[in-house]
């Protein structure tokens, strides 16, 4: 379990609240396809997350592994600014019910607006949007995160 205060009052305790093990679920809709069978898809994972420490103008950096051995940095800039892997990709909010909204813009005029907030320290949420340029909805998933506490048995 985490150590973090819960709720989360502000973006460094929430980024804090991040860190850990999390079993998660994944389902996507792909709201531009033209078929009836491949419109959603679900996937199960593991995410293993980091917290970098803040410096003087970085609210705090997560470092997501994905299921595929993938990492990712997040940097949080106390500008509301968000790096990903070392390169400007939009914006960050932290809202007054706890929540974190990110807002990436894609070099094709996509938008991602992706939510994440907790229920439980060990249960955290998000729901991710992406748009195209006239604000036609192309893709949606949401997931489930689940904090692993203990090793799965061998």
């Amino acid at each position: 379990m985490s150590d973090q205060p819960f709720p989360p009052a502000d973006a460094a305790a929430f980024i804090g609240l991040c860190a850990g093990e999390w079993m998660s679920l994944r389902s996507s809709f792909e709201l531009s396809s033209g078929g009836d069978d491949d419109w959603h898809s679900s996937e199960r994972g593991e995410l293993v997350v980091r917290c970098g420490a803040p410096a003087d103008e970085v609210e705090g950096e997560l470092v997501v592994t994905a299921p595929g051995g993938a990492t990712t940095t997040l940097r949080f800039q106390r500008d509301g600014a968000l790096a990903i892997n070392g390169a400007s990709a939009g914006q960050w909010r932290f809202w007054p019910d706890g929540s974190m909204e990110l807002n990436l813009s894609q070099p094709d005029g996509t938008s991602v607006q992706e939510r994440i907030w907790f229920t439980r320290a060990n249960l955290r949420l998000r729901s991710t949007t992406a748009t195209d340029q006239e604000g036609t909805p192309l893709q949606g998933s949401f997931c489930t995160d689940i904090r692993r506490v203990s090793k799965p048995a061998a």
